[in-house]
């Protein structure tokens, strides 16, 4: 299956920053499969430097601080002391300068620049102009910030079936950032329509024949069809709940059958596309209230 994007995202393709030795990264998204966006969490320590181009989009979310940053884009020069959830944010194909004054945690997130194309054209936003994501420097922005952190916790708790979440939040990153922080901010969105019947059943007939692969959002918006980023909001418009999370209902109630037969608990975990037998439990249990194990007895009793 192919999420229709460059697979594996990696440091390789950033900046370089996290290279730097005196940086300490504490999790990264290298080798999760992940390709819609790269993401890693670090303490930084002061440094000054200058950084060619990437393609992809950089967000630095500040998660402590104040801590006093300059940054250099061509001969524009800016300095901000920014607070915790302070954003530092860079367009791709932008080289820069920057000083970091002191000691800083951070989030890194890179977007791919084929995530951020994908949902300009099915927002309709090119049909207004050419588009360009601005750069930000100290901004705070309650919903980056939100999202930045559902990936960070995505990122520390990871697991397989995560990714079709990850994809999920790298296209309401997208939207956003075309919306309020791109040249064509606050352009006016036509509505989207919603799924027809057999497009929400084809979608949900790939889910359960594919429960136990690690499924991406592409490989289910192609099902229907769709690009992902209109997949997924048409779907959570007709069904009341996005893919990502439709699917773990999908798999917990697959569990719940199997749970049923005599079959270990391991084994169902992994029918199911759960990644071993804790994770099948913490799921169930946040779903249910219970344990798998609990059911079962219920259930034979």
């Amino acid at each position: 299956m192919s999420s229709g994007l460059i697979d594996g995202f990696s440091v390789q393709e950033t900046h370089g920053i996290l290279w730097r030795p005196e940086n300490q990264v504490r999790v990264a998204s290298d080798g999760l499969g992940w390709s819609s966006l790269y993401a890693s969490t670090q303490r930084e320590a002061p440094y000054e430097a200058e950084f060619a181009a990437v393609d992809d989009h950089l967000i630095i979310l500040h998660l402590d601080g104040p801590v006093g940053v300059a940054r250099a884009l061509g001969k524009s020069q800016s300095r901000r002391v920014i607070a915790p959830g302070g954003l530092f944010m860079l367009p791709g194909g932008v080289d820069f300068g920057v000083r970091l004054e002191g000691y800083l945690d951070s989030l890194h997130l890179y977007l791919r620049q084929q995530v951020i194309d994908e949902v300009a054209d099915d927002c309709g936003m090119r049909a207004h102009g050419d588009v360009e994501l601005l750069p930000r420097l100290g901004v705070q922005d309650p919903l980056i910030e939100q999202l930045a952190l559902s990936v960070r916790d995505v990122l520390m708790h990871h697991d397989p079936s995560s990714q079709m979440y990850v994809d999920y939040l790298a296209r309401l990153l997208a939207a956003h950032l075309l919306r309020k922080h791109s040249s064509l901010a606050d352009t006016v969105i036509a509505p989207l329509g919603g799924l027809s019947r057999a497009q929400v059943e084809r979608a949900i007939d790939y889910m359960e024949s594919n429960l136990c692969e690690p499924l991406t959002l592409a490989d289910v918006a192609n099902a229907s069809g769709l690009s992902p980023s209109h997949f997924a909001r048409r779907f959570k418009s007709a069904t009341g709940a996005p893919p990502h999370q439709y699917l773990i209902s999908m798999r917990v109630e697959r569990a719940k059958r199997l749970l049923l037969q005599r079959e270990p608990i391991a084994e169902i975990a992994l029918e199911c596309g759960f990644s071993h037998q804790e994770h099948l439990t913490r799921v169930f249990r946040r779903l249910t209230g219970v344990t798998p194990a609990s059911f079962r007895r219920a259930a034979q009793s």
